[in-house]
């Protein structure tokens, strides 16, 4: 069956499935494999729930002619999406970089949704399954699509613009994520640019942070919009502040986020840039950013008994551990304490950046700072101000017993590690 039939029946459907747990009536249900699971293997299932289609790549689950059967369900998953994103005229915004993607995301979401019919990619599913699965929720009546794109490798990038054709596109930062996959931060500048080279080459669009060295560099040859704290640009941000939230000035407006640290002021910056290109009016622009609130452990500020807890557990490397320590540090406070998680993906660098994260709090003696993990761990040092721990259950046995009071907590790791148990014991 074409590409092109087995669109006309993806038409027919209410929307896209990949997992049996959440079918809905009269979905398109494409069957995955993974490490652990083969969805061929539900796709009666699927049927039985209220799929109306359902796409497999093992003939052994044929079932009826409401069986659509490929070589690869993966590779018609993207095929299907690419061809789906051709029949849609409508603009679309790619967005990657190695730290604040989500959150900008959703900023950008929130402030276009002012004036726009928008859709946005759903948490942070953004590889190669989720992009996809992102462009066929997009129809007719969808005026922009903001997509973000995550990548650990090089070409990855370059694989999801042919998938979803961005017409705009935004780079958060090149920072210390990945290291592993990517062969080193040269490595990451490399596969991030892949958006650029795509732009470049398609005659689009990029939004521009001017403030960022790497940026200015790389986009050189680029039709670009840009902002800037410091320097003049298409959007001129005034003044920004975060202690703990941040605080925006542009133009006239006075714009107080539910943001913590000051990392996050350039998330705050590329959606109004874009909002201000999308001419989205500066009072909603305004509502649209404050009435944002984080969620899922992105910097979230959350009040336990007598503590105040900075918790950005969902994820870590080098470059927003850095960025998150640095505005702790000038967060004005009697009693801080900071709850650090190891760093993944970090390769063969992995160990020394973990001791460049011990150096920088070591000199802070005013902060109690807790390290948990193997590669904490490996940096083990005498002082009286830090303590370490080879993992979370030691932490916990003898966090139960020091539990601090009237403090404030940065609570910040890898997904893997899991801080956010640390509320647990709290």
């Amino acid at each position: 069956m074409t590409i092109k039939a087995i669109h006309s029946l993806f038409l027919e459907c209410s929307t896209v499935s990949t997992d049996t747990r959440k079918i809905e009536e009269d979905c398109f249900f494409i069957a995955l494999k993974g490490d652990n699971f083969d969805a061929n293997t539900f796709a009666k299932e699927a049927l039985e729930k209220g799929a109306k289609y359902v796409v497999i790549d093992n003939p052994d689950f044929y079932i009826d002619d409401r069986t659509i059967l490929v070589a690869d369900s993966l590779g018609y998953l993207q095929e299907l999406a690419k061809y789906h994103r051709t029949n849609l005229a409508l603009p679309i915004i790619a967005l990657t970089g190695s730290n604040g993607k989500t959150t900008t995301k959703e900023l950008i979401n929130v402030v276009l949704s002012k004036r726009y019919n928008t859709i946005a990619t759903i948490g942070n599913l953004n590889n190669h399954i989720g992009v996809p699965l992102t462009i066929l929720r997009f129809t007719k009546d969808t005026e922009i699509g903001i997509v973000e794109m995550g990548a650990n490798h090089q070409k990855e990038i370059e694989m999801l613009c042919a998938i979803a054709q961005p017409d705009y596109g935004y780079i958060t930062n090149f920072g210390k994520a990945h290291l592993e996959g990517f062969g080193g931060t040269e490595g990451v500048i490399k596969g991030k640019s892949e958006m650029y080279d795509y732009l470049q080459k398609n005659n689009k669009l990029a939004f521009i942070n001017l403030d960022d060295a790497i940026q200015n560099e790389k986009s050189e040859h680029l039709n670009k919009y840009t902002f800037s704290t410091t320097q003049s640009a298409d959007v001129v941000i005034n003044h920004v502040e975060a202690n703990p939230m941040v605080r925006i000035e542009y133009k006239a407006l006075q714009i107080q986020s539910n943001l913590i640290g000051i990392y996050n002021a350039n998330n705050i910056n590329a959606a109004i840039t874009i909002g201000t290109y999308f001419e989205v009016a500066d009072e909603a622009i305004k509502e649209a950013i404050e009435n944002y609130i984080p969620e899922n452990n992105r910097s979230q500020l959350i009040e336990k008994n007598d503590n105040e807890i900075i918790l950005d557990a969902y994820n870590a490397n080098p470059s927003s551990m850095q960025a998150a320590i640095s505005n702790f540090i000038q967060l004005a406070h009697a009693n801080k304490v900071a709850i650090l998680g190891d760093m993944f993906e970090l390769g063969i660098e992995s160990i020394e950046e973990h001791r460049k994260i011990v150096a920088s709090v070591q000199i802070e003696e005013t902060i109690k700072t807790f390290f948990i993990g193997h590669d904490f761990y490996a940096n083990k040092i005498a002082s009286a101000h830090i303590l370490f721990f080879e993992d979370f259950n030691s932490f916990a046995t003898y966090f139960v017993a020091h539990k601090p009071s009237h403090s404030l907590l940065l609570i910040k790791g890898s997904r893997g590690m899991a801080l956010e148990k640390t509320l647990d014991i709290l």
